[in-house]
């Protein structure tokens, strides 16, 4: 047995040191085909086939919706491999936290991208200025113009500091930097700190990225310090932008060969045969587009506070609270992506309780037109941003403070009239009351009034019968005195 197993191994030993060269000749000659299709190491990566080129369209103000469909379509394409990322980009500007994040998406893109401000009459200003220059590639068609990055929250300031950070004038030295006085000390206002540090900070922010890209750094900083624009044209000249394009198609055969920085490798782009796909936004960004719009998202908060009350006021009616708590969740949602100014938010809070308490408490509309204005005042300082695009409509504030006030007149109106009614229902209301005598009596007796039967003091002796008028009234005792002895004290008087 122990004979047996031995030969068993030294059979199996012999085959392993038998297949050793086969082994060793396969992979020998496996290294060897590796090593002839190995191209010569280079600095760039190019790309030997052209994947899809997907086209973006960004039109109007950078928001949240804005943002959410960028970082999403740069994920799609980095999953399926796509050669190039076109944003085909016209807008007047944008919110900065919205911006920072689409910044931030294309740095961190293994798909190359290109900004393309396009069609002819297009523009990419303020946001859109910071988006070209952190792009790949940076385009322009013709007749479109770039630039006014100037933080919008310092433009227009208050009287006598309107200038911004960098113009001449008799107050500043041109550098962004207030002059010293006649003693040699500068004496910086608050306001003036603030704007600049806002323009400082966008400075560095927009150099960094001309640095990246290998731009004009220089202007990028005039157009954040002077709200300086040029044309597609002087762009090229200046170096901002790397070509001008008039299509799609032109813009890929112009990029192809290019080398970019794309991560810390230099990829050499690979575009001329792309097939180009157009990325539409789905459902969710195009909700996500009209509940974060300003006007829609504060339509929202009034329509879920009004649905609440109106819960409350009418219990069990099922309607008004579930429609009421859908849109105050839309709206809270849209507004914490939003740059609310909570101050506007709290006094339209204390505007609809002031309403509330004006119907609680009536103070002859003290407290009710106080609430209007709390929410006039509210809904104009609501979102804290100058951006265009992103404000609630005026017309619309006006016409919801128009509503609030006819209606709260409505409610006093009709509560100044029902004072000079008559009674209807109570105790005061039997007083003046006509009745019929039970039976006759000189001094206590029974009376029918207003279907009952009541106790009776008789002012002078009446019949069974005899219309009688009510007085007074004493406990559950009426007062009363024969009609016609009424009429005619009547008309004595």
């Amino acid at each position: 047995m122990d004979v047996t197993r031995a030969n068993g191994w030294a059979k199996r030993v012999r085959l392993c040191l038998s297949s050793l060269p086969a082994v060793a000749l396969m992979a020998a000659l496996s290294w060897a085909g590796a090593a002839a299709g190995q191209e010569p190491e280079s600095t760039a990566s190019p790309r030997d086939t052209a994947g899809d080129a997907y086209v973006l369209d960004l039109e109007g103000p950078i928001g949240p919706a804005t943002r959410d469909f960028v970082v999403r379509s740069l994920k799609r394409a980095a999953e399926n491999d796509a050669s190039i990322v076109i944003l085909r980009m016209d807008t007047p500007g944008g919110l900065d936290a919205s911006t920072r994040d689409i910044v931030k998406a294309i740095l961190a893109s293994s798909v190359p991208v290109a900004t393309w401000v396009a069609p002819a009459g297009a523009r990419a200003a303020s946001a859109g200025t910071y988006i070209l220059y952190a792009s790949h590639v940076a385009a322009m068609s013709a007749a479109t113009n770039i630039g006014a990055a100037t933080p919008v929250q310092i433009i227009g300031g208050s009287a006598g500091k309107d200038k911004l950070p960098g113009r001449d004038s008799g107050k500043e030295d041109g550098t962004g930097e207030e002059a010293a006085d006649d003693d040699g000390k500068a004496e910086p206002t608050e306001g003036d700190a603030m704007s600049r540090k806002v323009v400082n900070d966008a400075v560095a922010w927009i150099r960094g990225l001309a640095e990246k890209r290998g731009r004009n750094a220089e202007w990028a900083e005039r157009a954040v310090r002077q709200a300086e624009s040029i044309t597609s044209e002087q762009a090229l000249e200046l170096g901002v932008i790397d070509f001008i394009a008039e299509s799609v198609e032109d813009l890929l055969d112009q990029a192809d060969g290019r080398i970019v920085l794309v991560g810390e490798s230099e990829v050499e782009l690979r575009t001329r045969n792309a097939a180009v796909e157009q990325l539409e936004p789905d459902w969710r960004n195009e909700l996500l587009a009209v509940i974060t719009s300003p006007t829609i998202a504060y339509m929202l908060l009034l329509i879920g506070v009004y649905g609440l009350i109106l819960e409350g006021y009418h219990p069990g009616a099922i309607l008004p609270g579930v429609v009421g708590a859908i849109c105050l969740l839309l709206a809270l949602y849209a507004l914490q992506m939003l740059p609310v100014n909570y101050a506007g938010l709290g006094l339209i809070v204390l505007g609809v309780i002031l309403i509330i308490a004006e119907t609680m408490a009536p103070s002859f509309g003290a407290l009710g037109f106080g609430g209007i204005i709390a929410i006039v005042i509210g809904s104009i300082i609501l979102i804290d941003t100058d951006v265009p695009g992103f404000g609630v409509s005026r017309p619309l504030v006006g016409g919801i403070a128009a509503v609030a006030s006819v209606g709260l007149l409505t409610i006093l109106w009709l509560a100044v009239r029902a004072r000079d009614r008559p009674v209807v229902s109570g105790r005061e209301e039997l007083v003046g009351a006509a009745g019929v005598a039970l039976e006759d009596f000189a001094r206590e007796g029974h009376v029918y009034v207003h279907s009952e039967r009541w106790n009776a003091l008789a002012e002078s002796p009446v019949t069974v019968g005899q219309e009688v008028v009510v007085t007074a009234i004493d406990g559950l005792t009426l007062k009363v005195r024969p009609a016609k002895t009424a009429i005619k004290e009547q008309e004595h008087v």
